[in-house]
């Protein structure tokens, strides 16, 4: 590539789009966010619309390219990373909505929990996908939420022409491809990519959806990340502000766009020790290794779903950024912190921990929405205990400091899970909102007892989409694109001294649990 040449990564996450510009080094030259409106109809309903989403993606494009100062044809090559929701148009391709409304409400979202018990019969059958879900399926996968549209909805389910990933279908929207990226099908498709599997009928068959690879038009095979798919046709350069010189690059989930652009460059040094964690509204754990592992409550074995030569499992907490907002929305005392509550609170927490545990007696389950990882209980409800008749902004803190340790702890026993099926996990790399904070930084060092190492790089998702894009213009594997970028990287030691505080505070969270993560 040229000095004049540059890549375009796009990231659609469950509150905005963003645009990132970079150079053919992975150097970001600028960056745009637009936000996504959300609907909730109903109890568990989640939706968002494809029509919204577009105009967000046209938006940030425009914007970051023009913060860029570069030109519209100087961009030569872009990739998409993008939440597990479910985009469902119609036979003609247009957006086959939902609910009524003044927007096309035609996405389930990947926090949708409406398929629950069609998740808990895919569950019950044991068949052969299992065992790339660590034995449970997620009412977040596609697979449910589909069987619960052929029951609930069946006037909107004979009229679907297209259903698929977020990411994937922002590839059909700018290329016209059907084909669909390794990373999408086989961490929420039930698609096996491994030689001699594929689609497994047999189990498609057991849960009456043995149409479903043809109204949603999914291929037999699935394309690694990184690889071409096509060129922007016309009318997607012209919304986008690009030109059709443009090559779109298969994508993958937003979570292993993360994982790719923290992990992938040290994945060649002792994989089996090393777990991306990438905290925003909920968090993914991504692990990979050569071997295949199966862990039980954890996705996976994935093959490809990262990178060529390595299998991920995933493992996953549905609500983490989202909890610590919702229980500042729940507590009127959070007005007291400002704009930058977050902020605030990391400063007065961090300096009360100093002198020991800010609230011994106050802890949380922040399983609000279920448990992904490692239980696989989508029935668990969050729990708050220690309460007292402390003034409401001390109540409010106490609870805040119990919430953002639970997190901490629901990782560390993911870890635990997955160092007793293979791995052997003692550095974290950390990226997304939760390692912009000094006080969950910290955390996830000391209550995990693991080092953290903290990339450089300020947008490591959409560093990892770059590097899926560079991968199609060099045509080459992302890993070897990855491991040619080098961004500076930070490394945080576990405080030995704090050791006693967290054995003390984890133990109380596994008593939450009534015995199930012993």
């Amino acid at each position: 590539m040229s000095h004049q040449e540059h890549v375009l990564g796009i990231d659609i996450g469950t509150g905005s789009a963003r645009a990132g510009i970079f150079t053919p080094d992975g150097v970001m030259l600028a960056e745009a966010k637009t936000p996504i409106a959300m609907h909730r109809p109903a109890e568990h309903h989640v939706e968002q619309s494809s029509t919204d989403i577009w105009r967000a993606v046209c938006s940030a494009t425009q914007r970051a390219r023009e913060a860029a100062g570069v030109t519209s044809d100087s961009i030569t090559s872009m990739s998409v990373s993008a939440t597990c929701s479910l985009v469902l148009l119609d036979k003609q391709d247009k957006p086959l909505a939902l609910s009524p409304g003044d927007e096309a409400w035609n996405i389930i979202v990947w926090m949708d929990h409406r398929a629950t018990a069609e998740a808990a019969e895919c569950t019950a059958t044991q068949a052969a996908p299992l065992r790339n879900l660590g034995g449970v399926m997620s009412p977040e996968m596609q697979m449910p939420k589909l069987m619960w549209l052929k029951r609930h909805r069946p006037e909107l389910y004979v009229k679907i022409g297209y259903a698929g990933d977020l990411g994937d279908w922002l590839g059909f929207k700018c290329t016209g491809s059907l084909e669909r990226s390794v990373c999408m099908l086989s961490c929420k498709w039930t698609f096996d990519p491994r030689p001699g599997h594929g689609w497994d009928r047999d189990f498609l068959n057991q849960i009456d959806m043995q149409d479903v690879l043809e109204c949603a038009r999914l291929p037999e095979q699935a394309l690694p990340v990184g690889v071409a798919l096509g060129q922007l046709t016309e009318e997607a350069a012209d919304d986008l502000g690009l030109t059709t010189r443009c090559t779109f690059a298969v994508g993958m989930i937003d979570a292993y766009a993360g994982a790719l652009g923290t992990l992938g460059r040290s994945l060649a040094d002792a994989p089996e020790r090393r777990l991306a964690v990438i905290g925003g509204t909920s968090t993914c754990h991504i692990g990979a290794q050569p071997e295949r592992r199966e862990v039980p409550g954890v996705w996976g074995p994935y093959p490809g779903a990262l990178c060529d030569g390595f299998v991920a499992n995933e493992g996953g907490q549905s609500i983490t950024g989202a909890l610590l907002d919702h229980l500042a929305a729940l507590f009127s005392a959070s007005s007291e912190f400002g704009d930058d509550l977050h902020g605030a609170l990391s400063d007065l927490l961090l300096e009360r921990l100093a002198s020991g545990d800010p609230a011994p007696d106050t802890h949380v389950c922040p399983d609000f929405i279920g448990n992904r990882s490692p239980l696989a209980d989508p029935e668990i409800r969050g729990t708050i205990t220690g309460l007292t008749l402390d003034t409401p902004c001390e109540n409010f803190i106490k609870v805040y400091w119990a919430a953002a340790t639970s997190l901490v702890y629901g990782t560390r026993a993911i870890i635990e899970r997955m160092n007793a099926h293979g791995y052997a996990i003692d550095t974290l790399h950390l990226s997304g909102g939760h390692g912009r904070s000094a006080l969950l930084r910290k955390l996830y060092a000391d209550g995990t007892g693991c080092r953290v190492v903290l990339a450089d790089a300020p947008e490591p998702v959409l560093l990892g989409v770059a590097v899926a894009a560079l991968a199609a213009q060099a045509n080459c594997e992302v890993l070897s694109v990855a491991n040619g970028l080098a961004p500076g990287e930070q490394t945080l030691e576990p405080d030995q001294a704090m050791q006693a505080l967290h054995t003390a505070r984890y133990a109380a969270f596994k008593k939450l649990y009534e015995g199930r993560l012993d």
